[in-house]
């Protein structure tokens, strides 16, 4: 069962309860108020004949003419009254029944004091109010019967209008809250649909529910979490492909030196050459077998940076400097390349051998850029409470629709260069993991012919 059906059964169970419930409590307090006038002006109307027959005794001091005073009055009033001895014998009965003279009011009567009891004769109703009357120093059995078959028919009678009137209200409010149960439940269907959209891969799925209650609310965050799945969704897919960007150019960038190498050893092996050929195919294998030992060294570095194993500590700046320096100085002196260390020591809570890598391929990057007699400017400086390691060289620069792509891993931007220098691409993307351990980020500039700068600035 759907919940607006199920919404609907209650509302209908509910409306029906409550409005019985107040219904019969609103007949029965008539009738019980009704009963409670007819028993006190019953009570009244027993006093005032009472008095009249005490009156006319006194008056003529006749029991004849007082019994001929009481039929007069019965049949003048249509009233219903009983007057008997003390032991019961009947003196006067106007009642148009047979009734036994052995009953509850009559018993135990005391001067002054009234009973009364409710009794149905013959599918009629009637109060009887009993009293001991003293006429004449003689005590009287006296009886005020009235029919009071009225109220019992109106109890009836407004049970009976209850349930029609009923009948035509739930009509009506059953179509009403048809209606209202429907509005009421429809976007909690909207969000059923919605989720059953997404689950399908429609991710840009969104709920259009404008309220200010609990559905606007759970519409609201709906949305927000339908936004962060999506942006997830995004993100593991970028992921993904940058993977698979990343496995198929690292199996271009092995199998094209490994088919060069196969190449030049086939020749080397089945085809007989002049030494000038030898030498050059040797070179060529040489220099291949070294890119993928780069490659190697580099891949192994990229992949271990996937780990937190590392060791902060405060460390001096200036000291990795000049480590670095020492490190390059034969690649420096074969271009004539002057590398510049600017700044003042400071102490950066890093880990020293991942930033010595980050400096490095920095560094190295640069020199490959640059060309014979050419200056590399190594230095750090704090700006606006964050210190900055800056390299900045003179050499080739990088076009500016390149510059947002360098970091990718084995993008490059003139790839013969690269390979030529020995290059993978994967320099600058060991670069960016680097300082994203240490919480920092990488800024670069560059223009054609001028160089480039690369900030790695630490927040």
């Amino acid at each position: 069962m759907k919940l607006w059906q199920k919404t609907y059964l209650v509302l209908i169970v509910l409306f029906l309860f409550i409005f019985n419930i107040v219904g019969f409590a609103i007949i029965q307090k008539n009738y019980n108020r009704s009963i409670d006038n007819e028993i006190q002006n019953s009570l009244k109307e027993h006093d005032s004949i009472a008095y009249a027959i005490n009156m006319n005794f006194n008056l003529f001091n006749d029991y004849a003419y007082v019994i001929d005073y009481i039929k007069k009055e019965t049949m003048k009033n249509d009233i219903q009254i009983e007057f008997l001895t003390k032991d019961n014998d009947v003196l006067f009965s106007n009642l148009g029944f047979a009734i036994s003279s052995q009953r509850e009011e009559l018993k135990s009567l005391t001067l002054y004091k009234k009973n009364y009891i409710l009794r149905n004769i013959q599918d009629k109703d009637y109060i009887f109010v009993s009293s001991l009357i003293n006429v004449n120093d003689k005590n009287f059995k006296f009886s005020y019967i009235k029919n009071i078959d009225y109220i019992y028919n109106d109890k009836n009678d407004g049970y009976n209008f209850l349930l029609k009137f009923e009948m035509y209200i739930l009509i009506i409010f059953a179509i009403i809250i048809y209606f209202i149960s429907r509005k009421i439940t429809r976007p909690i269907y909207s969000i059923i649909k919605s989720t059953q959209d997404i689950s399908s891969g429609n991710y840009d799925k969104r709920l259009d529910i404008k309220s200010l209650d609990e559905l606007g609310v759970l519409s609201t965050n709906f949305n927000i979490m339908a936004d962060k799945i999506e942006e997830k969704i995004r993100e593991l897919q970028d992921i993904n492909d940058e993977k698979q960007r990343f496995i198929d150019n690292l199996t271009h960038e092995i199998k094209t030196p490994l088919t060069s190498i196969i190449g030049y050893s086939n020749l080397l092996l089945t085809t007989k050459v002049d030494e000038e050929i030898k030498y050059e195919s040797l070179r060529y294998i040489n220099s291949e077998g070294k890119r993928l030992q780069d490659l190697s060294v580099k891949m192994m570095s990229f992949i271990s940076l996937n780990g937190d194993n590392f060791n902060f500590k405060d460390e001096s700046i200036m000291e990795i400097f000049e480590y670095i320096k020492n490190s390059f100085r034969i690649k420096l002196n074969e271009k004539n390349i002057n590398l510049v260390i600017r700044g003042e020591d400071r102490n950066l809570y890093i880990e020293k051998d991942l930033i010595t890598v980050m400096i490095t391929n920095l560094v190295d990057n640069a020199i490959k850029a640059c060309n014979q007699h050419s200056n590399i400017y190594l230095n750090t400086y704090t700006k606006d409470k964050k210190i900055i390691i800056e390299i900045k060289d003179t050499g080739i620069g990088i076009p500016k629709e390149h510059i947002d792509k360098i970091i990718e891993p084995f993008y490059m931007v003139d790839k013969s260069r690269s390979r030529k220098n020995n290059g993978a691409g994967i320099g600058l993307s060991i670069c960016k993991k680097i300082a994203d351990i240490h919480n920092a980020y990488m800024e670069v500039e560059s223009e054609i012919g001028k160089g480039s700068i690369i900030r790695v600035i630490f927040k």
